[in-house]
């Protein structure tokens, strides 16, 4: 039977952490230069409705290391961009190619193309979660840190769907996490409900500080995400104190790391300076989504 990645709850945490091993195998493959072409032949397409970088290029690259083909669709130059509709596309899409990644607005959209394709979906990123990346997110860690289930970590800045997958990655895996947000921009309410009814280690706050004391992982991302671009100036104001910058290190572990899924707004919601400094590993976490993301393809289509 086949099997979609489109949020972290979906999976358990052995599964999760196959995951884990096989990018570890793959990411060791890879830098000794041995050949792991596990999709030998195969095709992803890939549905874009939403600009990219990191996503574009890492599925991209990732099939081709493992053998296959990447094909990048967006919306505006195919008939998605036209109205039509997804159980059409997911159909067609399911004769022609042997997976799918989509990154685009609706959650609803993509699990209704997940229940009406024959072959594997990946969420590459909604409005409500980002999985891939919460889960190349976790991979940097286990590289910096032993015990990463242990740790405490530290959400600072807006409840979009990068918290909502932190709070889906803490109900899953069992870490304590703290999210930092202005009143107002909380995490979705029904994200908060499922995680506590989970057992969910999760602690809400308004004061950044608070979040991050002691904390051995702080993460940001930006304060205006793709489709909020006219509430840059609004959210300016609301979340200026919701920044990673010195002082906010300073609270946390003496060798905590810090994260952040970029692009980044530098001196924003995140300084220059911590960004290029000592905590980071911000460009493994950015490498990280190459090796990951091969791993959820060869688990789902291999």
């Amino acid at each position: 039977m086949k099997k979609d990645f489109l949020c972290l709850t979906d999976w358990t945490l052995e599964e999760l952490e196959k995951i884990f091993d096989l990018s570890r195998e793959l990411k060791a493959k890879q830098k000794q230069g041995e050949e792991h072409r596990l999709l030998q032949g195969q095709t992803l397409g890939m549905l874009f409705e939403k600009s990219s970088t990191r996503t574009r290029v890492s599925f991209e690259v990732g099939m081709y290391q493992l053998g296959g083909h990447a094909l990048f669709l967006s919306s505006s130059s195919t008939q998605m961009g036209r109205g039509e509709p997804i159980k059409d596309t997911a159909r067609v899409m399911s004769r022609y190619v042997d997976g799918i990644m989509i990154r685009t607005f609706s959650q609803a959209a993509v699990e209704e193309l997940a229940r009406l394709s024959d072959i594997p979906v990946i969420n590459g990123l909604t409005d409500s979660y980002h999985p891939c990346q919460l889960m190349a997110d976790l991979f940097t860690v286990i590289e910096h840190k032993t015990n990463y289930r242990d740790l405490t970590y530290c959400w600072i800045g807006d409840g979009n769907n990068m918290a909502n997958s932190w709070i889906n990655a803490a109900a899953v895996f069992g870490f304590e996490l703290r999210i930092a947000t202005p009143a107002g921009y909380e995490p979705d309410p029904q994200v908060m409900a499922r995680a506590e009814k989970m057992g969910a280690k999760v602690i809400y706050t308004n004061d950044p500080l608070e979040a991050a004391r002691g904390a051995q992982v702080l993460n940001t991302d930006v304060w205006a995400s793709m489709g909020q671009e006219e509430e840059q100036k609004e959210r300016e104001k609301a979340f200026a104190n919701f920044q990673i910058n010195g002082q906010v290190v300073a609270v946390a572990d003496p060798e905590c790391i810090v994260l952040h899924c970029l692009p980044a707004h530098r001196d924003e919601e995140i300084t220059d300076e911590v960004i290029e400094g000592p905590h980071s590993v911000v460009f493994d976490e950015a490498e990280n989504r190459l090796h990951v993301q091969k791993a959820i393809m060869a688990s789902l289509m291999g």
